[in-house]
C-alpha cells in the first residue's frame, strides 16, 4: 500500500522491518544520522515513543500509520485510522515542531500517569492479546480492588497533597481510542496539561466514562486540572507509571517536564497544536470497524 499510495514525486521510500524490542529506535537514529527527511513510525504509541526518541533535536520528522490499540498520538495530530488514508496525509502533510515530555528523564510524547491507569498498563502489557475491549476487561478488574493514593503534588504555581485515582500528565489530549483525559491537551504550547482524578465510588462509573469520551471532563467535581511546564509528584512507595501506554516502575518520586519544540512531525498544513473532539458516533464506529496490524516502519528521503 505504501508502495501504491505514496506520492513518489515527493519521496523516495525504504522499508525497514523491526526484528526486536529497541530495533525500532536503532533504525530511527541510523536514519537521523543519514540525513533522512522522514521516519514513520508503523504501529501504535510505544512504537511511536521508540521512533521518537530516537528523532528528538534532529532535522528528521517522524510520521505516523496508526496500526496500535489506542493511537492516541496519531489520534492528536489528526492522522487517519486508515492505512491508505494516513500514507495520503503524509503525501500532504507538512514538517511542524511540537513538544515532548520527559518522566524522570523517560521521553514521552503522548502522555503519562501515575496511578490507576498505571496499574492497567502494567496488566495490559502481561496479557497476550490487545484491542480496546480487553483494555475495558483489565480496566473493570483493576478497578474492583484497587485503592487510591495520596500524592503531593508541586508545580511553579501549588505544592498541595491530594487523594487521587489517577494523575494524568499529557502532550496529547487522549490515551488513545478517543479517551480524553487531559482535553484541552496541546503540542505547541510548552505545557504539560496535568488532570487529578479524585476517588470515585461505582455509581459514578458511568458518569466518569461519560466524561472521558465526549471531551468534558474538565466538568467532573472530581477533576482537578493543571497546566505547567514541570511537575513533581511524591507518592507513599515506589510503584508502577506509564509513559506512551508503556508500563514501568519508578521510584515513590517522580518529576515531570515538557521539552519546547524538541521533535519535528508531520501534520496538516495549519494545524495549531489542538485536537478537537471526535463525534460519538464515530468513536463507536471505530471501535466495532477498526483493525490492528503489525507493520515495518518505513523511512522516507525527498526526491
Amino acid at each position: 500500500m505504501v508502495e501504491q499510495y505514496i506520492d513518489h514525486n515527493r519521496y523516495d521510500v525504504a522499508v525497514c522491518y523491526t526484528q526486536y524490542a529497541g530495533h525500532a529506535y536503532e533504525l530511527a537514529k541510523d536514519a537521523a544520522n543519514r540525513g533522512v527527511d522522514v521516519v514513520v513510525a508503523v504501529g501504535g504509541d510505544g512504537t511511536v515513543n521508540e521512533v521518537g526518541r530516537a528523532l528528538v533535536h534532529t532535522g528528521t520528522s517522524m510520521g505516523v500509520i496508526p496500526c496500535g490499540s489506542g493511537n492516541g498520538f496519531a489520534r492528536h495530530l489528526g492522522i487517519p485510522l486508515g492505512v491508505k488514508k494516513a500514507i495520503e496525509f503524509i503525501n500532504t502533510a507538512e514538517s511542524v515542531q511540537i513538544d515532548y515530555g520527559k518522566i524522570n528523564g523517560h521521553p514521552f510524547f503522548c502522555s503519562c500517569g501515575l496511578g490507576f491507569d498505571a496499574l492497567v498498563s502494567s496488566d495490559f502489557a502481561k496479557g497476550n492479546s490487545r484491542g480496546v475491549f480487553n483494555y475495558i476487561k483489565k480496566t473493570l478488574v483493576d478497578w474492583v480492588t484497587y485503592k487510591p493514593e495520596n500524592y503531593l503534588v508541586e508545580t511553579d504555581t501549588i505544592k498541595e497533597n491530594f487523594k487521587a485515582f489517577v494523575i494524568a500528565c499529557g502532550n496529547a489530549s487522549q490515551y488513545g481510542n478517543n479517551a480524553y483525559i487531559t482535553p484541552f491537551a496541546s503540542m505547541r504550547d510548552g505545557l504539560i496539561s496535568v488532570s487529578i482524578l479524585s476517588p470515585f465510588n461505582a455509581f459514578e462509573v458511568p458518569l466518569m466514562a461519560t466524561h472521558l469520551f465526549t471531551h468534558t471532563f474538565d466538568e467532573s467535581s472530581r477533576m482537578t486540572s493543571l497546566a505547567a511546564s514541570w511537575i513533581r509528584i511524591v507518592r507513599e512507595k515506589p510503584g508502577p507509571v506509564h509513559y506512551d501506554g508503556e508500563p514501568c516502575l519508578m521510584d515513590k518520586e517522580v518529576r515531570i517536564e515538557m521539552i519546547p519544540n524538541g521533535i519535528k512531525v508531520l501534520a496538516a498544513p495549519g494545524w495549531d497544536g489542538t485536537c478537537p473532539p471526535a463525534p460519538l458516533y464515530r468513536q463507536i464506529y471505530e471501535i466495532f470497524a477498526g483493525s490492528l496490524f503489525e507493520m515495518p516502519e518505513i523511512e522516507l528521503k525527498k526526491k
